[in-house]
């Protein structure tokens, strides 16, 4: 008799302990974007969209390195309710190298010292496109060093500082 009392007390117990494990809290949406936007708020330019437990993640980011940490750190969260993960995140392409302008009279510069380097004892600058030249030459030779710095074809070449054995 108490055994008949007491087999609808514990299939009543039994349920609810039953009940009660089946209703595990299931995250929203919101909970996994406030999950999700912790895991990524070390990364700048980068958003993330939750609809029906599905996470897309979205932006720019400098590297790859940064794309594969930040997929990393969101797919460890998939016991916090992420169903699946879409990566929309882009690798920004590096910039471009710095280009060295060379200037005008860097090339004419680089000319001249070709020029001079069989006249020892002259020394040549470029300023604006005009070579001044100083140093000493000999006679015979100063038709061949103004020929050789004429043909680079400066805007001028200033001889007045060469003195002439």
């Amino acid at each position: 008799m108490i055994a008949k009392k007491l087999m609808p007390a514990l299939f009543i117990s039994g349920l609810g302990i039953f009940s009660l494990s089946a209703c595990k809290h299931k995250p929203t949406d919101a909970e996994i974007q406030t999950t999700v936007q912790t895991a990524i708020a070390n990364y700048t330019g980068i958003s993330a969209e939750v609809k029906d437990g599905i996470v897309t993640l979205s932006g720019s980011v400098s590297s790859a390195d940064d794309k594969a940490n930040i997929e990393t750190a969101v797919n460890g969260l998939k016991d916090k309710g992420i169903k699946s993960l879409t990566d929309n995140i882009s690798v920004a392409p590096p910039p471009p190298a710095p280009t060295l302008a060379l200037s005008p009279d860097d090339s004419l510069t680089a000319a001249v010292k070709d020029a001079t380097k069989d006249f020892p004892g002259i020394s040549a600058t470029v300023s604006g496109g005009v070579i001044t030249v100083t140093g000493e030459v000999e006679k015979s030779r100063i038709l061949t060093l103004k020929q050789a710095l004429d043909a680079l074809h400066p805007k001028k070449t200033n001889l007045s500082a060469v003195k002439v054995k």
